[in-house]
């Protein structure tokens, strides 16, 4: 077996992992790079692998990060199967073509205002290619063998991260691996805790917290007194969040707050993101993967007005009265929220709240960084609001629980790959994972190669 370490090396974004068995080629993920310009160059480039060979991708999960650059693979010719899980699946469903609609329609505001370098400003990706991606989809419950390609075996295991989040096992003749996918955490709001991974001769561990802890404070009280401050100044509360795992929780804990009194019951919620509010229809559907009752799908549905059109978007800029705004990207790199950071930020009785990870190069990591302003479609935005987080909301693992999950991963594998992280985060992990676990932890480079039998892995030239 042989991988190749094709996104998601040295950054948090772009998850891609090629396999290679015997003559069978699969892509583990298959997601978009975000934040620094450089990286979201390399969405525009060839992909650094024959496509027409590839003859399977499997999904650990639905986040754009790793599943955004499915379109641009069938695009490029890729025609096999997409293997993943059944709420993967329907939730790929709702992110993919609405991807797919924010980029065309921010590349025709950008031929309209005149704002982009290029002529004409291009879609990375369309609604049509999107379809064709999703026509694709082979969903596989989790706890069953399936073979993604012939003499390679595979199984998901739940990972806690989102609804459907999975981590894959694959062994072949010679050796075995697990992909983690991204981790959740044992005290998760919404899901469950990942499930305990299975013997493997080698691992790859995402990062994304690999040099911290989080808070262990109530992330629903925490997010009271957010509340409650910026409606004491009159202020607008704007969340960035991502439409699926964020937007549910973040519902839910308004949902607590209103019910136990600790903000006002008529305080207006609006949820401006159609994708968001699908997302957390699917909860229903999908009981066995988190912790709330039907009662509290349906409660966390109705929390918050749901805004639809791009008029109502518009009105929500002009009207100047406390609320609470959730909208998406959870890291402000496009869709709705812009709209209402450009209209917001500058107000100091309003608060923009950061809660989740920030990749470097994204808006949200300047507001987290202290930017006095930001840049907007084209025009920069100054920042008097202020500017909270909520880490302890993160739906990732933090330090002390990745290793927690690799070391119930016995035996010891023979090597950890250590991805999905922002280089400090993947070093410190690999540090902690030599000294505690006395195995083998590797931080591979932007499209390594490496070559697994069941006793050792060999960096490829």
């Amino acid at each position: 077996m042989k991988i190749q370490f094709a996104g998601a090396a040295g950054t948090v974004t772009g998850s891609k992992t090629l396999v290679t068995s015997g003559s069978s080629r699969l892509l583990v993920d298959c997601g978009l790079f975000q934040g620094f310009k450089p990286l979201r160059l390399r969405n525009w480039d060839p992909p650094p692998f024959p496509v027409r060979p590839l003859n399977a991708v499997v999904l650990t999960h639905a986040h754009i990060d790793h599943s955004g650059y499915l379109p641009l693979l069938v695009r490029q010719g890729f025609k096999g199967p997409v293997y993943c899980t059944p709420a993967t699946a329907a939730l790929c469903r709702i992110l993919l073509p609405d991807a797919a609609k924010l980029q065309e329609e921010d590349a025709a505001r950008a031929n309209r205002k005149g704002y982009s370098r290029h002529h004409p400003a291009l879609p990375l990706f369309s609604s049509a290619d999107a379809e064709d991606a999703l026509a694709l989809l082979e969903p596989v419950g989790f706890e069953k063998d399936f073979e993604p390609v012939p003499d390679l075996r595979a199984r998901f295991t739940y990972a806690g991260h989102i609804l459907g989040a999975a981590s894959v096992r694959m062994h072949d003749a010679h050796c075995s691996i697990i992909f983690s996918g991204d981790l959740g955490r044992g005290s998760d709001l919404l899901m469950r805790p990942p499930h305990v991974p299975q013997p493997s001769d080698h691992v790859v561990i995402e990062s994304t917290y690999g040099d911290r802890l989080h808070d262990d404070g109530d992330p629903v009280e925490q997010l009271g007194t957010i509340v409650s401050r910026t409606i004491a100044r009159g202020g607008t509360l704007v969340i960035p969040a991502f439409a699926v795992g964020r937007t549910q929780s973040l519902l839910f804990a308004l949902c607590e707050l209103k019910r136990l009194g600790r903000i006002p019951a008529s305080l207006p919620v609006y949820l401006n993101s159609p994708m968001g509010a699908d997302a957390t229809s699917t909860y229903r559907q999908h009981h066995a993967e988190h912790r709330l009752s039907a009662r509290q799908c349906g409660e966390m549905g109705k929390v918050a007005h749901i805004v639809n059109s791009v008029d109502a978007s518009k009105a929500l800029n002009l009207d100047r009265e406390p609320k609470i705004i959730i909208a998406g990207s959870g890291m402000a790199t496009g869709g709705r929220v812009v709209h209402h950071l450009a209209a917001f930020a500058p107000d100091p009785a309003c608060t923009v709240l950061l809660a989740g990870f920030q990749a470097g190069g994204t808006r949200g990591a300047a507001l987290l960084a202290g930017a006095r302003e930001i840049k907007i479609h084209g025009r920069y935005v100054p920042v008097r609001a202020e500017i909270a987080t909520l880490t302890n909301l993160s739906a990732h693992a933090d330090q002390a629980e990745l290793l927690s999950w690799l070391a119930a991963c016995q035996p010891t594998p023979k090597t950890v790959f250590i991805t999905h992280g922002e280089p400090a985060a993947s070093d410190t992990l690999r540090m902690r994972i030599n000294e505690n676990l006395l195995t083998h932890a590797i931080v591979p480079e932007h499209l390594s190669r490496y070559e697994l039998s069941a006793s050792n892995a060999r960096r490829l030239r």
